[in-house]
């Protein structure tokens, strides 16, 4: 049975003395202009090589979080930041063009940054392969299952070989087969290219077996409530989701979780 010690911090951002931290908010907060207080001091670092999944109510600011540190949002207290020359960003919906090919959708983010066919060749080429795509480059998005789209998703980040990667619930709408299967391929990409990652979800389950932490968000204005390192080594197999630890990690978040829904 694998020893579960999680690091339970209430209220309390994750430090690091050892490494400049890819992702800073700092004290940060959220007020729209309608009046809507989305943020309220939320303190978080992540450094390269660190997974870390923000669960939370609907409405709590987890979307947002990745809005202000991709530059789509503009916090109104506190600090972010980041380098936004190297973030890679994955949305709910796969967003590709229906009349481009997946490859002429994989190039296009290169595309907008000046890059040349030519200069982005092969870095394509690596991250079809890498999303296991590479056989069905000249497909279209209406042939490719919900799965596929989201993997050529991801391949149409990784062309930038961003240092941080932000993933707005992108495996939501999938069934549970195929998104078991995006949570080992996206396991063997952080492995591979060691970027920092923000993922926000709505599975506990999914958020403890992705992450080397699991942060708990409040209800509107979102705080961090509860911060919790996971401490199963990598790689990870299905097999651990039916290891006691891993129901006492999940089970002591869905308390959190249900303590921070109004």
């Amino acid at each position: 049975m694998t020893d579960l010690t999680p690091d339970h911090q209430q209220g309390a951002p994750h430090l690091s003395a050892t490494r400049e931290h890819a992702l800073e908010f700092n004290n940060l907060s959220m007020v729209f202009p309608d009046g809507t207080h989305a943020l309220d001091n939320v303190s978080i670092n992540i450094d390269p090589g660190e997974f870390v999944t923000v669960v939370g109510p609907s409405g709590c600011g987890k979307s947002t979080l990745l809005r202000i540190a991709s530059g789509l949002e503009t916090h109104t207290g506190g600090e972010c930041n980041v380098d936004r020359d190297s973030i890679g960003y994955v949305f709910q919906d796969a967003t590709l063009f229906p009349w481009r090919t997946v490859r002429k959708n994989v190039e296009l983010i290169a595309e907008l940054h000046g890059e040349s066919s030519a200069a982005m060749s092969d870095r394509v080429d690596e991250s079809l392969a890498l999303v296991n795509l590479d056989e069905h480059e000249d497909k279209y998005p209406k042939q490719l299952s919900g799965g596929m789209r989201m993997r050529a998703s991801l391949a149409r980040s990784l062309v930038l070989q961003p240092d941080v990667f932000l993933f707005d619930e992108p495996f939501g709408a999938l069934d549970e087969i195929s998104r078991e299967r995006l949570n080992d391929e996206l396991l063997s990409l952080f492995k591979t290219k060691n970027f920092a990652g923000l993922f926000i979800t709505h599975s506990i389950a999914e958020a403890v077996f992705l992450s080397t932490r699991v942060l708990v968000m409040s209800a509107r204005p979102g705080r961090i409530v509860a911060d919790y390192e996971v401490p199963f080594e990598y790689p990870r197999s299905h097999d651990i989701r039916y290891e006691p630890a891993f129901a006492e990690l999940s089970g002591k978040i869905s308390q959190d979780l249900r303590g921070a829904h109004p």
